[in-house]
């Protein structure tokens, strides 16, 4: 692929333990495959150090640090500021993911709200964009989000309707729309494509999980972005190389990469 057809992958997890196997094989093919960058997300304390590794070993990727609400239950004031520190480093470009999750409740409730609010303080404070991951808690994130006055971030992996990506978009939030949307029980999914401008998407795999068709229910990685890409062009009646060109202009914007 030329420049122009290449594709900025905005959120995975190259430090899970799925990849250990062949990691550095898999990011080594990514440039012929048409990724130009990737954004490693951080998860708890251990994994943002780890995507900060990768960043440094790596040119073409960039890190985000933070602890998701499945393990906000490990978060303390000293690990937060572990966290706050590596803000400083060159390549971590976002705060994240962070958020609530209700359908697991792997950490209790009102963990996640107390740390969600710290984390939310902490980017607002940091000046720099957050990756916020909602699931089952879509009001309660957004209510949060509203009132943290923050103005620039991604709502990763979007599974809301329409009516909610406009008022997060109204913010001056993004939309991540990953392999989700190829499947073939996600209209609501694909009515929020549909109805959002193309300068509001980013494109995500969260590798490696939510793989697209046709390779549902195998390891994600990066190269699989141009199903979802392909996906949004045909929703929005648009060719493939203005996703690609649209999406990438979106996530250098927000992100700086």
């Amino acid at each position: 692929m030329n420049n122009k057809t290449q594709l900025i992958d905005t959120h995975a997890h190259y430090d899970h333990k799925q990849f250990n196997q062949d990691r550095e094989e898999l990011l080594t093919q990514m440039a012929a495959d048409g990724i130009a960058s990737i954004i490693n997300v951080g998860c708890d304390l251990k994994s943002s150090r780890e995507s900060v590794a990768l960043a440094e070993a790596h040119p073409f990727i960039y890190a985000t640090v933070g602890v998701h609400p499945h393990n906000a239950k490990t978060l303390s004031d000293k690990s937060l500021k572990e966290l706050e520190a590596l803000c400083a480093h060159a390549k971590v470009v976002a705060y994240g993911e962070i958020g609530l999750d209700f359908f697991h409740n792997f950490s209790p409730p009102d963990i996640q709200r107390h740390w969600f609010k710290k984390q939310l303080d902490l980017v607002k404070e940091l000046d720099i964009p957050a990756v916020i991951h909602s699931r089952d808690a879509a009001e309660e994130t957004f209510e949060m989000v509203e009132k943290s006055s923050l103005k620039r971030g991604v709502i990763h992996s979007f599974s809301g309707d329409v009516a909610l990506a406009y008022a997060y978009t109204h913010l001056g939030f993004h939309i991540g729309i990953g392999g989700v949307v190829t499947f073939d029980k996600t209209k609501r999914l694909q009515e929020v494509v549909d109805a959002i401008p193309l300068d509001k998407i980013l494109l995500e795999t969260d590798a490696p999980y939510l793989t697209p068709a046709p390779f549902r229910g195998k390891r994600n990685i990066s190269s699989y972005l141009t199903y979802v890409a392909t996906a949004i062009a045909e929703i929005k009646g648009v060719t493939y190389e203005q996703v690609c060109a649209q999406t990438s202009d979106n996530a250098r914007g927000l992100f700086g990469v």
